[in-house]
């Protein structure tokens, strides 16, 4: 196997993308006056699945930043928490269990987090290839203000499209064309972390940097 490096340049496509929905997640939240500031409830412990190598390979960056000791907290907090998932999905529920990377309220690789874990919170829209649309409502706080401020009108919302279609650009970019070829990930970041970086097949990895 052969380990699937993330390039500098293409992390720096990455954090573009990334900054991009900030800037919409922040206009939202402007225009609901949506804040998590006092909220009673914590995003970290949904039951988020992740869709590609980049994002994997970009966790991995940060991890490797940690020092041993917190590496060895991480991995075994990652256990565990795979551990209680499998109890719930055994029982056809859904796992709700703290993020292993919570620490004290805070995620402990914040700048390494996932496009998901960034978009939570306030409405958002999506198109998928198939032309079908996705709405994703926000977290119970922000449904609430929705509920009371935009009872006969659509509500703002993040377009995650665009930014969804950049990063699969770019995922097809780090696996050299060949993204359509290769294992789809479906994996949480509990797994990401227990499996190791990502690694494809000698002879499948990507390494085209080019603009």
């Amino acid at each position: 196997m052969q380990e699937v490096v993330l390039p500098e340049i293409l992390a720096g496509r990455l954090k573009e993308i990334y900054q991009g929905l900030q800037d919409e997640y922040d206009r939202v939240a402007r225009e609901l006056h949506f804040s998590c500031n006092g909220c009673p409830d914590n995003c970290c412990d949904s039951y988020f699945l992740h869709h590609t190598y980049t994002e994997w390979a970009f966790l991995w960056i940060g991890f490797r930043r940690l020092d041993a000791n917190r590496q060895d907290t991480l991995l075994s907090r990652s256990r565990t928490w795979l551990e209680e998932c499998e109890k719930a999905l055994a029982v056809g529920g859904r796992p709700q269990v703290m993020c292993p990377l919570n620490e004290n309220g805070l995620c402990g690789l914040y700048e390494h987090r996932l496009l998901v874990c960034r978009t939570h919170g306030v409405p958002a829209r999506m198109k998928r290839p198939d032309g079908h649309e996705l709405r994703f409502p926000g977290c119970f706080r922000c449904q609430e203000i929705v509920a009371v401020d935009y009872l006969d009108k659509q509500p703002p919302h993040v377009e995650r499209t665009p930014l969804l279609h950049s990063l699969a650009a770019l995922e097809n970019q780090l696996l050299g064309g060949k993204r359509h070829l290769l294992p789809k990930v479906r994996i949480t970041i509990a797994e990401m972390l227990v499996k190791g970086p990502p690694a494809l097949p000698a002879g499948h990895e990507g390494r085209n940097t080019e603009p």
